[in-house]
């Protein structure tokens, strides 16, 4: 047989066609692809909507002379920025505002720390305690306020009444600087430490208790079970406390204006004058000045990113220290 005569496969045999991918496969790839964005993009179009869009408009607002019943604006620059540096309210505001941060926030994490180490020990009625604790919480600022405003009262309030036993003289809660912010600072702490607690205690309570076993059997006391396991665990959690912390105690706003029920917005000499109370005096009560408002407001967020920096060098360096001592 020659092989002329083997048969041959025919030509279209040869040349197969390319295998075209079904619709379903492709809408199963985009699926694979695009899901996990779809899945987070309601945050960043809700942060667009109501961070990012008001914090850039701001700006823009902060570089025009701004006019809010035509709302139209004459470009000046940074003539807002220079017009707020030059008031001395607004360095008063800054010293109180992070007067009363430092005389909140440190007292605060530690108190708030405090109690969720005791609401995580082996108490009766955990969740009677846990509640009672974030009671404060859901208590009106404005309730807050009036209310300690009379506690702290120079002449009829129950604080130097009580004082008055231990042999103390009357404190000028109001008309004092440093008084004036430590009952402020009070307000915050009575009402945001109880919150922090709870948090605290979720992270307390991931911490492996095989930890606490260990080192039980290892002779540790519970103060030293504490610092060396409790405290480089929660970590994470303690930076998210104190970063909200930051950010809530240098935005106080209720507090401070309500403070005195006279109506007089941070006080006869500006004891208790903050960023945000000045900010809402430069916004209203001055005669086309919504840009210097903004300006103060954009002031007030390039300082908490500032501060938030730095509690995060912080924390990194001392992180870093403890694992250079553990290897």
């Amino acid at each position: 047989m020659t092989t002329s005569s083997l048969p041959t496969a025919p030509a279209a045999a040869s040349e197969r066609s390319p295998r075209r991918i079904a619709f379903s496969s492709r809408l199963s790839r985009w699926d694979l692809k695009l899901s996990p964005y779809l899945y987070i993009s309601p945050f960043f179009i809700l942060f667009a909507l109501v961070g990012l869009f008001p914090l850039v408009y701001t700006g823009y607002i902060a570089l025009l002379k701004f006019d809010p019943i035509l709302h139209t604006g004459t470009f000046v620059g940074f003539d807002n920025f220079v017009w707020v540096f030059q008031q001395r309210q607004f360095w008063i505001a800054l010293r109180n505002t992070l007067t009363i941060f430092l005389l909140s926030a440190v007292p605060q994490i530690v108190v708030a720390l405090a109690i969720a180490a005791v609401l995580d020990s082996n108490l009766k009625a955990k969740t009677f305690w846990r509640m009672g604790v974030l009671l404060p919480y859901i208590v009106m600022p404005v309730a807050v306020a009036l209310i300690f405003s009379k506690l702290f009262s120079d002449d009829y309030g129950l604080v130097n009444h009580l004082l008055s036993f231990i042999g103390i003289a009357p404190i000028h809660w109001h008309t004092d600087t440093i008084p004036a912010q430590i009952a402020i600072a009070t307000m915050v702490n009575f009402r945001w430490t109880g919150y922090n607690a709870l948090i605290l205690l979720a992270g307390m309570q991931a911490i492996p208790r095989d930890l606490y076993e260990q080192a039980s059997i290892d002779g540790a006391g519970r103060f030293r079970r504490f610092f060396s396991i409790t405290i480089p665990q929660l970590r994470p959690t303690l930076i998210f406390v104190i970063i909200t912390a930051t950010i809530g105690g240098l935005q106080i706003f209720d507090e401070p204006q309500l403070y005195d029920t006279g109506g007089l917005a941070g006080g006869s000499n500006q004891q208790w004058l903050t960023l945000t109370v000045y900010l809402h005096n430069v916004g209203w009560f001055q005669d086309g000045s919504f840009g210097r408002a903004a300006a103060v407001a954009w002031l007030l967020f390039l300082l908490i990113v500032l501060i938030g920096l730095i509690n995060l060098a912080v924390t990194r360096r001392i992180s870093n220290n403890e694992n250079r001592r553990t290897s």
